[in-house]
């Protein structure tokens, strides 16, 4: 039971490290395009905004292979969890579950896709805003 325990412990380091991974993509996604944003309102310069169509997608792409991991460890957990104690082997080798979560489903989950679609939407009001 020990080393079933230890190897469940193993996987459940990645996840809260793909967890956290995400949740600081958010935060830094966040932060710049909040300062694109100041530097479009302090100059009236819609350029800055624009970037920020590029910004967004970077950031949300790279939530999405995270959040996919994440997934796949899950799986991976749930699998070592119904295994017998002899059949531990330490492995965490969580790619055999990509067939269901795949790095597009990270992208398009309902998690994600309002996060990324409101500031998407917020980037859009903020351009014909500045835009005048």
């Amino acid at each position: 039971m020990e080393s079933k325990l230890k190897h469940l412990e193993f996987i459940q380091n990645v996840i809260t490290r793909m967890n956290s991974n995400s949740f600081l993509i958010k935060g830094w996604a966040i932060t710049l395009i909040s300062a694109l944003f100041a530097l479009a309102a302090k100059d009236s310069n819609i350029q800055y905004v624009l970037i920020t169509y590029i910004v967004i997608p970077v950031f949300w792409f790279m939530d999405g292979f995270f959040l996919s991991q994440e997934r796949q460890y899950r799986d991976l957990y749930n699998h070592v969890r119904l295994k017998d104690d002899q059949d531990i082997d330490f492995s965490m080798n969580a790619s055999i579950f990509n067939n269901k979560n795949n790095w597009l489903s990270g992208v398009f989950s309902k998690t994600l896709l309002p996060f990324y679609g409101v500031t998407i939407f917020v980037t859009l009001v903020v351009m014909f805003l500045i835009g005048g």
